[in-house]
């Protein structure tokens, strides 16, 4: 049992005028199971490379722990080699068996590793890779978001076996996986960083009543500091016209008054204006102490929807329908179902049994979707009906097209500039990165710039594929409630089972 340290970190990238840590500190004992959460861009994916030592830094990091990170870089090339011949060039200190033993932890047959990897499904390359990550001892192994594009069973897989480990730092916004492996979170907040006991669960309901507290001791002081401007204003008031009254009287009016009075009209002005100075010093303390209160609130911004109604209540229809890429090898067979209005049906099913193909064909069907880049030789038998004029609001997975910056994408999109940028904002995007080019953004980032665009375009039917890799946990939850809130037609395919069992009506299985 070590403990690891970080004092005073400050990085920032190269060119960039804003520094993603500025005089952080922390520290962790090596043998947690710890979780870190944090908004996209917040610095989650560069904490790990700064703990690998890829980029310079000031500050210091010191425990004298090792490290090792997931996930392995592969190349284009690497694709046609097996994984027990990368194993020796990702982690040179194991040998096979002991890579063997781990495979076997994490349900995987032993011929895996025998296979070019390019051939192995996303489920099976992330489970070879934490096979090959956790074969040696007396590491911290830093493990970045692990479940992304993994189905429902592969995630299963994935959460027992890390269950069963420890000394390691994980990077995921999956909260079931979070609450089922962690026992502390690390939270890059706002404006601060805290390191906590517990899951995910636990760290967010302490974090919902600390928030809470904040807010009610906020309109404390806001209160407080309202009645003392309005004393100070009122005391300075009459301070002011008591003054005024020194020079000059009326004889008549005000018999008891002579020149000798001055004197105490002075003294009782002099009274006032020390009780408006006192007045001041008490609201400088109020807003001292109010300053900083809201620094780390997350505000889950309300987000809107704009629905349009269909004036049928069927809009997609398949009956018997098979597709296949190669007809000796259909993706599935016979399949029979409705999507009606008001419904939220999510697609499950293992990696590669042909969910995103379902979307293809259903965009195919509406000229306006169709991309010859998706066309592969999508075969199709049976019925697939669309509704006649029906408006489809689709995200891809992918995020790799996106270039330029946010007001040329809304220009050539033909997005409401101003609209596109303030839904944005409301889902955690920083101004600063309206003038930045999109691929320099972080993958979070750039999943937030196509939900945008799909909140923003009037849909009768909204086509979301995997929308939440790597989305942050809380605009997850901006998600969620928009969806409860506007209750839109959707046809999704993702596999955060919160998300799923929140937001859902209904399951189409494969």
């Amino acid at each position: 049992m070590a403990q690891l340290k970080v004092n005073n970190l400050t990085f920032s990238y190269e060119g960039s005028a804003d520094n993603v840590f500025e005089d952080v500190s922390f520290s962790i004992d090596t043998s947690w199971k710890l979780g870190l959460i944090g908004r996209n861009g917040k610095g989650k994916t560069t904490l790990l490379n700064l703990l690998m030592g890829r980029y310079e830094y000031t500050g210091s990091i010191s425990g004298g722990a090792s490290f090792d990170c997931f996930p392995y870089a592969v190349s284009d090339s690497d694709l046609d080699i097996t994984a027990a011949d990368l194993a020796p060039v990702w982690k040179p200190q194991v040998e096979e068996w002991q890579i063997l033993v781990q495979l076997g932890q994490i349900g995987m047959n032993a011929e895996c590793m025998y296979r070019p990897f390019g051939t192995l499904s996303y489920g099976e390359r992330t489970r070879v890779m934490l096979a090959v990550l956790f074969a040696a001892d007396d590491e911290v192994l830093l493990i970045d978001e692990p479940t992304n594009h993994l189905d429902k069973d592969a995630r299963e897989v994935v959460k027992e076996y890390l269950r069963s480990k420890k000394g390691f730092i994980l990077v995921s916004h999956d909260r079931d996986l979070l609450d089922a492996v962690t026992d502390h979170i690390l939270v890059l907040n706002r404006n601060s960083i805290d390191v906590v006991a517990g899951n995910f669960s636990s760290w967010q309901e302490n974090k919902e009543r600390a928030d809470a507290f904040a807010k009610a001791e906020n309109e404390k002081h806001i209160k407080e500091i309202g009645k003392l401007k309005a004393a100070a204003d009122r005391s300075n008031r009459w301070a002011i016209k008591n003054e005024n009254t020194k020079i000059g009287f009326d004889p008549i009016k005000e018999p008891d008054r002579n020149i000798s009075t001055r004197s105490y009209i002075g003294a009782k002005t002099k009274k006032m204006q020390a009780r408006v100075k006192s007045y001041e010093k008490r609201m400088d303390r109020e807003i001292m102490q109010k300053e900083g209160l809201l620094k780390d609130i997350e505000q889950i911004t309300d987000l809107k929807i704009e629905p349009l109604r269909y004036h049928k209540e069927t809009l997609i229809e398949a009956r018997d329908l098979t597709l296949s890429y190669d007809p000796m090898f259909p993706l599935f067979t016979d399949m029979t179902f409705r999507i009606r209005q008001g419904e939220r049906v999510f697609i499950s099913g293992r990696n590669g049994c042909g969910k995103t193909s379902l979307i293809k064909a259903i965009l195919q069907k509406t000229a306006k979707y169709h991309d010859s880049r998706d066309d592969h030789g999508l075969n199709m038998t049976g019925e697939l009906k669309v509704a006649s004029g029906l408006r489809i609001s689709y995200i891809n997975q992918d995020t790799s097209f996106l270039r330029g910056t946010l007001r040329e994408h809304a220009r050539i999109k033909d997005l409401d500039e101003s609209l596109f940028l303030a839904v944005l904002r409301r889902l955690d995007l920083e101004r600063e990165q309206f003038g930045k080019d999109m691929k320099d953004f972080s993958e979070g980032q750039k999943k937030k710039v196509l939900i945008a665009e799909s909140l923003i375009t009037p849909a009768h039917l909204y086509i979301w594929d995997e929308p939440l890799n790597y989305i942050d946990v809380f605009s997850r939850m901006q998600i969620e409630k928009l969806i409860l809130d506007y209750k839109p037609t959707m046809l999704l395919v993702e596999h955060d089972a919160r998300f799923r069992q929140r937001v859902g009506t209904r399951e189409l299985s494969f």
